[in-house]
């Protein structure tokens, strides 16, 4: 038997964001289909692994990444290239997989996910986010609507591969087995009764039009408590944090901000929720939001192109504050939509790993490296 492709997955943190989640349930269905593989990433403020366990099998290269306190995001940025490429060894490896800007500046000749473009305004960080999309020498996207993108701005054509979702993790958190009820409980008894959104207080995440949006659904819902879990970023959303803030106070409303939470806390998290808000302004895939429909949570996502393709009628779409003020109330008052939750359930059981990590080894064999 002929051994698997030596793969190298990069990426750019430890924490959980979704393009990290992404490359480590790839690596890990990776290795299950017998590459050898190699997670590569920085380490910020010492770090000494991800945030969660990852399979054994799976051969972790954390290049360590010292805080510097007033650096600028430009020169943060900068800095977390430089170090990445004197780090990396490309020849120890048949694949290089970027899975970000940072990493597909900083490792050479490689394959890139693209999961959505940004915008950036400042000429440094622009001219690194156009040299992340042109020079790879292949591309993947995790949806139809970003590969399109792509091919509309640069006349490129990526390979669509979408995510796998690790859907039995939040069905078992909402089932009726006495350790799920338990975690549930603890959740509905520290939070009482609320909806969710999973991600940090910045504007891709659409934060602030959430805030106005449960403004308007505490007139009807004024029981139901709006919850922030998560956030971990290299960018500085100071400012937008302050904008949410002052916001806020000007609409008499108080969230509960956890900031982030244990992997093994979360799936408890989601499905002790009354419904699961995802009002981000641009998404590849939407990772957060297919996790609560396996679990059986009722789902309002902003009214995206990107996010029609992946959710299709599964979830409810706003497209302002008004409009996702009006959909989330309807999902709190239809809670016994059971055919809605069973569509949403299959759709995220249908979305595994596994076929995820067949269509990129199928990938990798017909894209070989350049050097």
């Amino acid at each position: 038997m002929n051994p698997g492709p030596r793969v190298a997955l990069i990426t750019y943190s430890t924490k959980p964001r979704g393009g990290v989640v992404h490359t480590l349930n790839l690596a890990e269905a990776l290795a299950d289909a017998g590459a050898e593989v190699t997670v590569w990433s920085l380490a910020r403020a010492g770090d000494v692994g991800f945030f969660r366990a990852v399979d054994p099998r799976v051969r972790l290269r954390l290049v360590d990444f010292p805080v510097r306190e007033d650096e600028s995001v430009t020169d943060r940025i900068i800095r977390s290239i430089d170090t990445l490429r004197a780090a990396f060894t490309p020849d120890d490896h048949d694949v290089v997989h970027a899975q970000d800007c940072i990493s597909a500046n900083a490792v050479g000749a490689c394959i890139r996910t693209i999961h959505h473009l940004d915008e950036f305004t400042t000429p440094v960080l622009a001219d690194c986010h156009e040299k992340a999309v042109v020079e790879p020498y292949a591309r993947i996207c995790v949806s139809r609507a970003v590969a399109d993108e792509v091919t509309t701005g640069w006349g490129l054509s990526p390979t669509v591969i979408p995510n796998g979702v690790v859907a039995r993790r939040f069905a078992d958190a909402a089932s009726w087995a006495p350790p799920a009820v338990a975690g549930r409980a603890r959740w509905r008894d520290r939070l009482g009764a609320y909806v969710l959104a999973v991600g940090g207080i910045e504007p891709r995440k659409g934060s602030i039009d959430l805030i106005e949006a449960y403004a308007r659904l505490q007139c009807d819902h004024h029981g139901v408590s709006l919850v922030f879990a998560g956030g971990e970023t290299l960018f500085d959303y100071r400012a937008y944090r302050s904008e949410f803030d002052r916001r806020a106070r000007e609409l008499g409303v108080t969230p509960v901000v956890l900031g982030p939470v244990d992997d093994d806390a979360l799936p408890a998290l989601v499905a002790a929720s009354d419904a699961f808000a995802f009002p981000s302004t641009k998404e590849g895939f939407g990772l957060a939001a297919m996790e609560a429909l396996a679990a059986g949570r009722p789902v309002v996502a902003r009214d995206l192109p990107v996010l029609r393709e992946v959710f299709g009628p599964t979830v409810r779409y706003g497209s302002d504050p008004r409009g996702f003020a009006a959909e989330l109330s309807a999902a709190l008052d239809d809670s016994g939509d059971g055919s809605r939750a069973d569509a949403g359930r299959r759709l995220a059981a249908s979305l595994t790993w596994q076929s995820a990590a067949a269509a990129h080894l199928r990938f990798y064999a017909e894209n070989p490296l350049r050097r």
